[in-house]
């Protein structure tokens, strides 16, 4: 029951910067912050697990493990842009928070060009000329 400790962690954490809050703030958002890296740390080792079935799964599919790679790539910046944008929200710093998420876009945007290009070039080969 790994969602208890999670919970249970979190729950407590907010406690405590609900109090810090009111004599330290920088020390409050920074128990947030560390209790949000604490959480994602627990968390690495489901990650990898995860990764490790789909590395298995496209084996076996026979697709090129550079796909695979791109789009786990994509979901680890909108994971990253969401958490870092949540952090800096978490300070109170609503405009920085959504570069970050215009930047996570961004960045996937990028990422996914040679999917697309791919998907595209296969339409038209399929295509009668």
């Amino acid at each position: 029951m790994d969602i208890i400790q999670i919970v249970g962690l979190g729950l407590l954490a907010t406690v405590l910067a609900l109090v810090l809050k009111e004599q330290k703030p920088m020390f409050a958002f920074l128990l947030t912050a560390f209790t949000g890296a604490i959480i994602l740390l627990f968390l690495l080792g489901k990650i990898g697990a995860v990764i490790r079935v789909l590395e298995e799964l496209a084996i076996k599919s026979h697709i090129d493990m550079v796909f695979l790679k791109t789009i786990l790539k994509i979901i680890g910046i909108a994971y990253i842009a969401e958490y870092g944008a949540q952090i800096v929200r978490d300070a109170g710093q609503e405009a920085i928070a959504s570069k970050i998420e215009l930047s996570g876009k961004i960045l996937i945007m990028v990422m996914a060009i040679p999917i697309i290009k791919i998907i595209v070039e296969t339409v038209v080969k399929l295509m009668p000329a």
